[in-house]
């Protein structure tokens, strides 16, 4: 899993060199448009909503010794049975150095790329409401479903065996939050970045980081692998969508086009068939 972190950090350094003149001078004006008025209130929207979460996690109840000893893996659906009784604290040190390091890693290479570094007090409120995005979605799931942690199937993890926390298996947080910080990245230096040839260690990074946290929490016995197949879309849709909702170049408003037709029954119509490209 160390290698994988490696990739990110070539991938960053690469990321970090200089560009040529004219891309340069092509990349100076920022490829999104945010508006304070606009983009405070959806993310502090989200921030409320992710708070709502955490009180409803709070409400969870765990599993007693009882409930504990009738657990049995058959109940596991086949796909996720082999990582049921899983534990490691050391695959939870690496997932936890992986993920809490990304959060900063992403952001921080992007404000050392010339291109984007003058844009970099936009590029931080995108990259709030992105992860505020992501966060709203995780904490709201773990909130509303219960769904017990691999390692309650074996016999290890002390006393967090019986806590809340054991019930918040779906999906998976890290996965998701790290994924949203490295596709993020990816995405916002690929807009100020256009035809670099770092884009494939770039986006090749993105994927590669977010797996190996998604392994990691595997091994620890966090999460169950379609736990973390949804914290992975998860978080990397929220990583490349938010910033391109807020692209400007190719959005050319509302477009009008008059249809008619004939439907399955033999009836005519017509209409008007409004679009607007994101």
């Amino acid at each position: 899993m160390i290698k994988y972190f490696s990739s990110l950090l070539i991938a960053g350094t690469i990321m970090l060199a200089p560009v040529p003149a004219a891309m340069a001078q092509q990349a100076s004006s920022s490829p999104y448009r945010t508006r304070f008025a606009v983009d405070a209130p959806i993310t502090l929207g989200l921030g409320a909503v992710g708070g709502l979460g955490l009180y409803l996690v709070q409400q969870k109840n765990g599993l007693s010794d009882a409930g504990l000893a009738a657990l049995s893996k058959n109940d596991v659906p086949k796909f996720d049975r082999f990582v049921a009784g899983n534990y490691s604290d050391r695959a939870q040190t690496v997932g936890d150095f992986l993920t809490y390091g990304s959060l900063v890693v992403a952001p921080g290479m992007l404000a050392l790329n010339e291109n984007a570094r003058g844009h970099y007090g936009q590029i931080l409120g995108l990259y709030l409401q992105t992860m505020a995005t992501t966060a709203a979605a995780f904490t709201m799931t773990v909130g509303t479903v219960t769904r017990y942690r691999p390692f309650l199937y074996g016999t290890e993890g002390g006393g967090d065996r019986n806590s809340k926390i054991s019930t918040n298996s779906f999906f998976a947080g890290h996965t998701a939050h790290t994924a949203t910080a490295a596709f993020f990245a990816a995405k916002v230096f690929h807009d100020f970045n256009p035809d670099s040839p770092a884009e494939p260690f770039v986006w090749g990074a993105a994927a590669l980081v977010s797996a190996a946290v998604a392994y990691s929490r595997m091994e620890a016995g966090k999460h169950f692998l379609s736990d973390n197949i949804v914290g992975y879309a998860v978080g990397a849709t929220a990583g490349i969508v938010v910033p391109q909702l807020h692209k400007t170049a190719g959005r050319r408003g509302l477009s009008f086009i008059p249809i008619q037709g004939l439907n399955v029954n033999g009836y005519s119509y017509g209409g008007l068939l409004i679009t607007k490209q994101l």
